[in-house]
């Protein structure tokens, strides 16, 4: 169950349909209990030497709390556009900036053993940084820059340590940066 003291557990989220296109709004708790297509976003922060930034989530997260995953991720709240939503939460959550530019989208559902379902269209980001983050202890309680071959290795090998949409979207991530 979504923990109701959750920031932004009450935020209403974009109802989507197969193309993107909004149709409505429901609060983030009914969303994920219901699996109603939503939009959201997954940003991907990589050094000068092409390592991607993982944040182990927190383990008070609402669903996939202790996993690794991509940089950031969450969705758009009523009324604001997607590339300003990945730029609060990336400060939100990982306390840094970025310039970010949309790479590809993805459509996804999942579900958890505690009764919820990610279902989501989500957009992709990529940007660049130099700088170490500064994460918020409530949403992160770790953080790693790691190669992405090393990367790739990890999740074959021990999938269970990361979180269902980073399985999902990485290889499109490797290929849309032309990595073998």
């Amino acid at each position: 169950m979504i923990n109701m003291d959750d920031k932004g557990a009450n935020e209403l989220l974009i109802l989507v349909d197969e193309e993107d296109n909004g149709i409505g709004f429901l609060d983030k708790v009914k969303v994920h209990q219901k699996g109603v297509l939503h939009r959201a976003f997954s940003v991907f922060i990589f050094n000068n030497a092409g390592e991607l930034l993982l944040q182990r989530r927190a383990l008070s997260k609402y669903h996939s709390p202790g996993l690794w995953s991509n940089t950031c991720c969450s969705h758009p709240r009523k009324g604001e556009g997607t590339l300003r939503a990945c730029e609060r939460r990336l400060q939100e959550e990982m306390g840094m900036s970025s310039d970010l530019k949309f790479a590809f989208s993805f459509t996804y559902r999942a579900e958890f053993e505690n009764g919820l379902t990610e279902h989501e269209f989500d957009h992709v980001y990529l940007g660049y940084s130099q700088n170490l983050p500064n994460p918020d202890p409530c949403e992160v309680m770790d953080s790693k820059y790691i190669s992405m071959d090393e990367l790739q290795n990890n999740v074959l090998s021990r999938p269970e340590d990361y979180t269902e949409w980073l399985k999902i979207c990485l290889p499109r991530v490797v290929q849309y940066l032309g990595i073998n």
